[in-house]
This record gives structure tokens, C-alpha cells and sequence, in this order.
């Protein structure tokens, strides 16, 4: 994108609404995306920041009054500086406090989208982070009343947010203090804990200071903090975009570049609830959901929200990947026909190509739904290529037979073969028809049906000439009318057999997928459960670390509070480890038995042709010496 464009708006009815020209530059983004959010008062040059993590001098606007110049959330996608195969998706938010609205609820809403959209979340203020700064982030303490982790019916423990909340940088323009805590050096993160440390004492002032500053420690465990000074003299303030580099102070210039650097090399890609990366094309989904529910009157469920984007994204990978089998196999199609066993290794190798790229983009199938559908799908695609395969192969020995047969063809429209002696002419003719037709067509499925139709269509013609043929004696007539029945008798048979060939060949193929599906889903259970593990174990950390420091700080009742959490959140991972592993159980047994059946199907189909085979009289001999 060389611009930014608008995501979310207010539409005319004053609800909040996404962008179908932002929702469309989304769709095509596959690659994961590192979201970072800026938010904060209006006019405190939020957009400045983000267009430097752009590389750009603007793009984002800038204003010069006390007007707020941006208005809803708008979005910058640009590759990652240091991220290979990531883009880098940078959201301004309208100013908060703007006094020309004057609605503190579409603040508060316009900053907990940002929370649920980003990997990152920047909070950008001026001056210092006094008590003042701190009340101004109130918005942090309502973040309960407009996020859920489920639905509303079910309990969920404020703790529950840290798993899913991004990392917090606190952002403080116009910084003109010295960075020392009694009188000591201190660092910027140092000054930023000190900033949010909490009094002791359980008085209702103490309760409202302490409240928005445990809210920002409890759902912000990972925090930064930057302090920067003005870029240049207090007057040129208002004009950073159209300042010359020269006119930008060094000390401003070297934060900025420091904290570019660490949203490049720290921020993380966006997760969602169970840990599932996010592509453009998922945050697309994820605005919409979060804008239609808000605009409904609800608030957003992080539980809900996956469920749906489940159902969007499993939908979507199906397709996604029949088209990925259909494109090979349609491919191959142009070299129709193909032996039986050729064909099957590609519909192998694509059937498993197709599985693959689903299995890349699926998540929370936990019953396979969409997995046994799209093997359905691939299944009744693979019957329609081995039909148009086997008229391939049909039309391709048809035209073989006619090509070798066609001097036999004409010997008989002259009645060359209407005298004595004339029917073992013709039966030498038929007998290299046929033997160089095996030849060239040995490779062919339906080599041995269009045969026997061949010969079948020229029986009456063999039995014309038998008649005719007066060398012949009445008794000769009847044993080579005998071994004519036998002849297609035997061509049957061998249909049959082919047939039956055929089916093993299936029944090892689908052997083959059978191993090599159970072996996918089981890595991506795997998968699925490992990023799960991940994202649990950070929000412990992060809860063990802040536990840590009640402690240090002497707040005995708080960390005892917070211990009560710990294991409460460690019981909840055991369970949920205990119920994935339950699905993974459940879902491996279902496949077993889907393909069970499928086997069963086709052995009892080998086993008919087997028996139809066993039941058919075997013949005692050849007529005309056809091989």
C-alpha cells in the first residue's frame, strides 16, 4: 500500500462500520501479520509514529490545530522490515477525548477495538505519566465491559485477558524530565513501573488510585516504555511532518529510531484465541465480526469470534483446497489416458498436496467436519477423472481396433472371405488384428472391455462366414461355433480380472491415503496443541513475574490473590490440555473408522468380482488360434 486507507468508520446512522475497500487490500494479504495500534488523546502526534514504522516522512495525517484529523481507525500495510514473509499492519486510531464529539462510550470502543485487533498496542501521550496520564488511560478499567473471553453466561477470571490481550508500549511525547527515581538513574521501563506502583491501604482513594493502574498490570503484563523529547523548538512542534531531518533534534531522532527498533524485532505476530496465526485476510474477518457485533448492541466475545472465523476460514480452506487437487488434476487431464496405476499416484500426490494446504489454513476442526467433507468432495472428483480416463481409454482402443481392423473390414465388404477355406483366412486375419491390438494397447484400463465388445460385434459376421465357408463339414461347423462361445467366453473373464486388478490397485492406494491423512491431522493436532501450550504458559509467566513483584513490593494480600489465579489458570490448562487430547482420541478413532469403511467397500466390491469371476464355466479351448 503506498497510503494508508480508512478500516473503520462511522457510518450516518453514527454506527461503527468496516471498509469494503480495506476489507478487499485484506483478503489478498496470506502472509501472517505483526498488528501494531497506536491510541491515545487527540492531537499528541500519534500518526507521526506510525509513520515512521512505515519509513515514511507521512502518510498517516497530521494536523496543526486542535482539531482531530483522524476519524475512526484507518490502516497502513507495508512488509516487514525484518520479518521475512510478514507484513507489517500499522492501525491510527481517532483521538481519544475529542472534544467535538464528546462521547466517552465511542472511545472507549474505538480502544478496545484496537486491543482485540492488535499484536501491539502503542499508548501515546505528552508530558509525563503522572496520576493524570494514568486516569486518562480509564479506559483500560472498563476493557471488561466491552471484551469477553466467552460468552457472557459463562464465569471467566479477569486473568483469563492476559493470554489474549497485545503487549503494551506506553509512548510519552515531550518529555523534559530528568529520568531518576530517589534520586538515582533510572531506565525508561524502570520509570514506567514506578509510574503504576500501587499504595497500600484499602481507603476508597487508594482503591480509585490503584484500580486503572492494576487493570494496565494485570491485562499488560509485557510492557515497554519510551520516552521522547520535543523534536525541535515547542513552536515547530505542530509542523513535524514538513520539518527538515537537520531541524529534528538528535536525542528525538535516536528514540524514535530505538523505538522502531523494537516494535521491528519484538513485536509478535497476532494470534488469535488458541493461538492460530493471523493473516490479513483473518483480520479482515476479525473486523468485521468485532464492528457487526458492536454495532448490534453486543459486546465481542474472543470465544465467539473464533468460532465464527472458524467456520469462515474451514469453509474457505476446503475450497482452497479442492481447487489445489482439481488444478493437478485437471492438468493431467490433457494426457488422458493414463494407465490406472499413473493415475492414482497423481491423484495421491494432489489428494495429499490439497489435504496439506488445508490443513495450513484450517483450525478448531475438532470433529473433521470439514476434513471428511472435503475427502468426499476429492473422493467423488477422483471418480469423475477416472471416468473421463476410462473414455479416454475407450475411445482411444476403439479407434485403435478400427485402425488394425480396417483391411479385415474391407476383405469382408468384398466377400473375399465368402469361399472355400475362407473362414480360416479370416480367422488368421482377426487372430493379427487382435494380437497387435494387445500390443499397442497393453497399457490401456479398458484394453480388454472394448476387445470383447470388438468381438462381440463380429460374431455374426464369424458365424456368416463359418457358414459359408463349404470346405467345412457339418460337424466341423459345430466345434468352431463351440470354441467361438469359448473365445468370448474367456475375453469376459478377462475383463473381470482386469477389473478385479484394478480394484486391488485402489485398495492400495487408498491404503496409502488412509496412512498419510491420519499421519497429517495427528501433526496438526500437534500443532495446534503446541501453540495452545505456548500462549497458556505465556500468560502464566507473565502472571508468575507480576506475582514476583507484589511480593517485593509487600503486597501479601495481592500476590496471595494472584497465587489463588496462578492455579487456578494452571488447573484450566490441564484441562484444556486433558480435552485436546480427548478430540485428538475422538478424531483419530472417527477417521479410523471413515476409513474402514471405505476399505470395506472396496474389498467387498474385489470380493463380487472374485466370486463373478469363480462362477463363470473357465473355457477348454481357443477357436483360430487367437491369442
Amino acid at each position: 500500500m503506498d497510503s494508508p486507507v480508512c478500516l473503520i468508520d462511522t457510518a450516518s446512522d453514527g454506527k461503527l462500520c468496516v471498509q469494503p475497500a480495506a476489507l478487499q487490500l485484506l483478503q489478498q494479504i496470506q502472509q501472517p501479520v505483526v498488528v501494531v495500534a497506536v491510541v491515545g488523546l487527540y492531537r499528541t502526534g500519534k500518526s507521526y509514529l506510525m509513520n515512521r514504522l512505515a519509513g515514511k516522512h507521512s502518510g498517516f495525517a497530521l494536523g496543526s490545530t486542535i482539531e482531530s484529523k483522524t476519524k475512526g481507525i484507518w490502516m497502513w500495510c507495508v512488509p516487514h522490515p525484518t520479518k521475512a514473509e510478514t507484513t507489517l499492519l500499522l492501525l491510527d486510531t481517532e483521538g481519544l477525548g475529542d472534544v467535538d464529539k464528546g462521547d466517552s462510550k465511542h472511545d472507549t470502543i474505538i480502544f478496545s477495538l484496537a486491543v482485540l485487533l492488535s499484536s501491539t498496542l502503542v499508548f501515546n501521550s505528552r508530558g509525563t505519566i503522572d496520576n493524570k496520564a494514568i486516569e486518562e488511560l480509564q479506559y483500560v478499567t472498563e476493557l471488561t465491559e466491552y471484551i469477553k473471553v466467552k460468552s457472557p453466561d459463562e464465569a471467566v477470571d479477569d486473568s483469563e485477558f492476559v493470554k489474549f490481550f497485545p503487549s503494551f508500549i506506553w509512548a510519552v511525547r515531550d518529555f523534559t524530565l530528568e529520568l531518576k527515581i530517589d534520586g538515582e538513574d533510572a531506565t525508561e521501563d524502570q520509570y514506567l513501573e514506578f509510574a503504576l506502583k500501587l499504595k497500600t491501604g484499602n481507603s476508597v482513594q487508594v482503591k480509585n488510585y490503584n484500580l486503572p493502574r492494576e487493570c494496565i498490570r494485570k491485562y499488560f503484563p509485557s510492557r515497554k516504555c519510551f520516552t521522547f523529547p520535543f523534536p525541535s523548538h515547542p513552536d515547530r512542534v505542530c509542523d513535524l511532518e514538513s520539518l527538515d531531518p537537520v531541524e529534528i533534534s538528535d536525542r528525538f531522532l535516536e528514540v524514535s529510531d530505538r523505538f522502531s527498533q523494537f516494535i521491528y524485532e519484538q513485536s509478535p505476530v497476532k494470534l488469535l484465541k488458541d493461538g492460530h496465526t493471523v493473516t490479513g485476510r483473518v483480520l479482515g474477518h476479525l473486523a468485521e465480526l468485532y464492528v457487526n457485533t458492536i454495532s448490534s448492541g453486543a459486546v465481542p466475545c474472543l470465544e465467539n469470534a473464533v468460532v465464527a472465523l472458524a467456520q469462515i476460514e474451514n469453509q474457505a480452506a476446503l475450497q482452497e483446497a479442492l481447487q489445489v487437487y482439481q488444478g493437478g488434476m485437471e492438468e493431467k487431464k490433457r494426457a488422458f489416458p493414463l494407465e490406472l496405476e499413473e493415475i492414482s499416484l497423481e491423484h495421491q500426490c494432489f489428494s495429499l498436496m490439497a489435504k496439506q494446504t488445508f490443513m495450513i489454513r484450517c483450525f478448531r476442526d475438532t470433529d473433521g467436519t470439514h476434513l471428511t467433507s472435503l475427502e468426499e468432495a476429492i473422493g467423488q472428483e477422483f471418480d469423475r477423472y477416472l471416468w473421463d480416463n476410462e473414455k479416454a481409454s475407450e475411445a482411444k482402443c476403439e479407434n485403435l481396433l478400427s485402425v488394425l481392423s480396417e483391411p479385415m473390414t474391407e476383405r469382408i465388404s468384398e466377400g473375399f472371405y465368402a469361399r472355400s477355406g475362407g473362414y480360416d483366412l479370416f480367422c488368421c486375419d482377426l487372430e493379427d488384428t487382435v494380437s497387435q491390438y494387445n500390443t499397442l494397447a497393453y497399457k490401456e484400463v479398458k484394453i480388454a472391455e472394448v476387445l470383447e465388445k470388438f468381438l462381440q460385434q463380429k460374431a455374426a459376421v464369424t458365424t456368416a462366414i463359418l457358414q459359408a465357408d463349404d470346405k467345412l463339414t457339418e460337424n466341423d461347423r459345430k466345434i468352431c461355433e463351440e470354441r467361438e462361445r469359448a473365445v468370448l467366453l474367456e475375453q469376459q473373464v478377462e475383463v473381470q480380472e482386469q477389473t478385479r486388478l484394478q480394484l486391488e490397485q485402489q485398495m492400495e492406494t487408498q491404503q496409502r491415503n488412509n496412512e498419510e491423512q491420519i499421519q497429517q491431522m495427528l501433526q496438526q493436532m500437534q500443532t495446534e496443541l503446541s501453540l495452545q501450550q505456548t500462549h497458556m504458559q505465556r500468560a502464566l509467566d507473565c502472571k508468575l513475574k507480576e506475582q514476583a513483584h507484589m511480593l517485593e513490593q509487600g503486597f501479601q494480600e495481592q500476590a496471595h490473590r494472584m497465587g489463588t489465579e496462578i492455579q487456578q489458570l494452571q488447573n484450566r490448562n490441564r484441562e484444556l490440555e486433558d480435552r485436546r487430547n480427548q478430540e485428538l482420541a475422538q478424531m483419530m478413532e472417527a477417521q479410523e473408522q471413515r476409513n474402514n469403511e471405505k476399505m470395506e467397500i472396496l474389498r467387498q466390491q474385489h470380493q463380487q468380482q472374485i466370486q463373478a469371476i469363480n462362477s463363470r464355466p473357465r473355457p477348454a479351448s481357443r477357436s483360430c488360434s487367437i491369442q
